[in-house]
């Protein structure tokens, strides 16, 4: 069907409303810049900030490939849209009215539109009886929760608009349809209804719950939480994801704290929906929450856009799952804090208390001062290595090491890597000068050596990054379907290192499982399986599919899609089931493969990249050497002298040299794994790393 010829007044409308900066700030990460934004251009492969926006001009211009126009222009070149698709997709967003020349395409247009206003109503609606429950009678263990337990004024109840769900299976469903007269349907889409097995009819989503209204930027209700009030699980239920509510889209608080994050030039994100509220509450207004699921990168974007220094402190709970949590959201924004686009701080609050515990105690004056001292990002996972490591033990000593070096790879090459390497070594030396100084040297060798540690997409080939969605969705099914081998899984994951998985859903998936077997076991038990100090026998016992299925219907329905495939193996997967221990190392193998075969070609890249000392260069420096001091050296054996002195000129080729050939010899022996692990040996994935000259 052809599209609607669009009238010049919506033109017009949109280019009046769509701002050059909220658009491009939606999939770039800007830093102002004088009167300007800078940031990378989406449109090349760019490694520094050559875009700038211009507020005052509205027009974009890429320094670098020559891309530039207007906030429609950069939509259509990004999402490879017409003009009439960017248009409309504007008006939508934008809630403009749409006139097209054609009626009837007008109209379809207009019903679109009143749809979402229909869910919107229907959601305030709902907000409002929430809140009149939470003063009737019903409701009145539900204030007493509020006022007593969370220590809430009635100035905040208000601002919030928290209200009550009553313990009833249909008050909110007859209500709507009585008194507003809203089909249950409608109710349904808004994720407040859930329909009766058996097609019999609707009933509440929540009950017997504390109720905090989610709003978007412009301060309409699009979804719930829910705080259970009777032990029940789950202890938050949010709302599903509708035509109205995209998690990873919006933040909690958002509406409320945006200003406050431009005055301060800072944002704070916490965990849950009371955190926000406690912070509001005390003064500590530019506070902010994720709905449910791991920090976007869609959700820094907007913080980005509401800090022009874009600086953003985690502040979430010390626990297993709390530093968990800040390191997927670390992961999401690395880069971009490694370029120096932003500016990422990370906030443990004493005693493993979370902010609205902390503020009962100490108030925001302590609160604020913790937060301005928040370390860096990469301070504080350096501490999180150093952390529980007794360093005078040979096997701590070494474990943490590698994970520095790990850590410290991730650094360009600059003064502040130096700066780490020297700050790394004085702590790992207790003090000691001079073994600071050969620990620091030794870290800056093993650093350059290790740079990217196989998970740099610059050094991956065509075709790797399918096999490794292959193989990660085949570890995943083996720990579905194999209970009595998940503590094996999750042994084997650790040893290789292999337990940060690549694909993001893939990660989530990840997550989720730990988190509901933290639940059942404990983290502390959980990570001593991991490290193989406990059997975890119980894990065995837990219906994963049937959890994992529930927990996501709840929380994350947009990751059941990609769960399906996993908990329906077909012919040739459920083969691989029948022998899940040989399958498991032979998939392991194929992903610790693929990190080698991305380490080996930047270790071959470096290596060539060195420039060699030859032996004439050598033996004439020798021979300059012996002309000056004669004497010192004519007791000394020339070919000694001649060896000692190629090694210190060319250290840093010959140490590549040497890890490009244990790099190799580690690659045989996983080809040796990977091939036993699998039914068919003769298919062995083809080797792209060129060997060495």
């Amino acid at each position: 069907m052809a599209m609607p010829r669009l009238h010049p007044r919506t033109i017009d409308a949109v280019k009046e409303r769509a701002d050059i900066v909220d658009v491009v700030g939606e999939h770039v990460v800007l830093k102002k810049k004088g009167r300007e934004f800078v940031g990378i251009c989406p449109f090349h492969d760019d490694s520094k900030p050559s875009m700038t926006v211009s507020p005052a001009k509205q027009f974009y211009y890429c320094f670098s490939c020559g891309a530039g126009g207007n906030s429609i222009k950069f939509l259509m070149e990004l999402q490879r849209q017409s003009f009439s698709d960017v248009v409309l997709e504007l008006a939508r967003k934008y809630q403009l009215p749409v006139e097209t020349v054609d009626g009837p395409q007008q109209e379809r247009l207009r019903q679109q539109l009143s749809r979402r206003e229909k869910l919107h109503r229907a959601l305030a609606l709902a907000s409002g009886w929430f809140r009149t429950q939470l003063r009737s009678e019903a409701g009145q263990g539900a204030l007493q929760y509020l006022r007593e337990g969370r220590g809430l004024s009635e100035a905040t109840l208000d601002a919030f608009e928290l209200g009550y769900a009553p313990e009833q299976w249909d008050g909110l469903l007859k209500h709507l349809q009585a008194v507003e007269g809203l089909a249950p349907e409608l109710l349904e889409a808004a994720g407040l209804v859930v329909p009766r097995k058996g097609g019999n009819g609707f009933y509440d989503r929540f009950r017997h719950r504390v109720m905090v209204p989610i709003r978007d930027r412009q301060g309409r209700v699009i979804g719930f939480g829910g705080r259970s009030l009777d032990g029940g699980e789950p202890k938050y239920l949010n709302s599903p994801e509708t035509e109205v509510f995209e998690k990873g889209k919006h933040l909690f608080g958002l509406d409320r704290a945006a200003n406050a994050i431009r005055k301060d030039d800072r944002a704070v994100v916490v965990e849950g929906y009371f955190d926000v509220i406690a912070l509001h509450a005390a003064g500590i207004t530019n506070a902010v929450a994720a709905l449910g699921t791991a920090l976007s990168g869609q959700q820094i974007t907007q913080l980005c856009r509401c800090s022009d220094g874009k600086r953003i402190v985690l502040n979430f709970d010390a626990d297993g799952a709390g530093v968990r949590a800040a390191n997927r959201a670390i992961g999401e924004v690395e880069q971009l804090a490694l370029q120096g686009q932003l500016e990422l701080r990370v906030l443990h609050l004493p005693s493993g208390k979370d902010p609205d515990d902390y503020l009962k105690e100490h108030g925001s004056g302590d609160y604020r001062a913790l937060l301005d001292q928040a370390p860096l990002w990469l301070d504080w996972q350096i501490e999180q290595v150093l952390e529980g490591r007794d360093l005078a033990k040979a096997d701590q000593f070494q474990q943490g090491v590698s994970a520095l070096v790990a850590l410290l790879g991730k650094l360009p090459q600059s003064a502040i890597r130096t700066h780490y390497l020297q700050r790394v070594a004085e702590r790992l030396s207790g003090g000691q000068g001079r073994l600071a100084l050969q620990l620091e040297e030794d870290l800056r060798q093993q650093v350059k050596g290790q740079r990217w540690h196989g998970r740099s997409a610059r050094f991956e080939q065509p075709g790797e990054s399918s096999q490794r969605e292959r193989s990660e969705a085949e570890i995943l099914r083996l720990y579905l379907h194999c209970p009595s081998y998940r503590s094996v899984i999750r042994r084997e994951l650790r040893q290789r290192e292999l337990e940060d998985f690549a694909l993001q859903h893939h990660r989530l998936l990840w997550a989720t499982l730990t988190d509901l077997e933290e639940t059942n076991i404990g983290s502390g038990r959980l990570e001593a399986v991991s490290r193989g100090q406990d059997s975890g026998e119980e894990l065995a016992d837990l219906d994963l599919p049937r959890l994992l299925t529930d927990q996501l219907l709840l929380e994350n329905s947009a990751l059941v899609s990609r769960l399906t495939p996993l908990l329906e193996p077909g012919e040739l997967q459920r083969l691989a089931l029948s022998n899940p221990l040989q399958h498991l190392r032979g998939t392991a193998a194929v992903l610790e493969r693929q990190k080698s075969l991305k380490r080996c070609r930047h270790l071959l890249e470096a290596w060539g990249g060195q420039r060699l000392q030859t032996l004439e260069r050598c033996i004439a420096s020798l021979i300059a050497q012996e002309q000056d001091q004669p004497q010192a050296l004519a007791n000394i054996d020339m070919e000694q002298r001649i060896h000692a002195l190629f090694e210190d000129l060319n250290a840093d080729a010959l140490r590549f040299q040497e890890l490009y050939y244990c790099e190799r010899k580690h690659i045989a022996h996983l080809d040796e794994q990977r091939c036993a692990g699998y039914a068919n040996p003769n298919e062995v994935v083809k080797d792209d790393v060129p060997p060495a000259a």
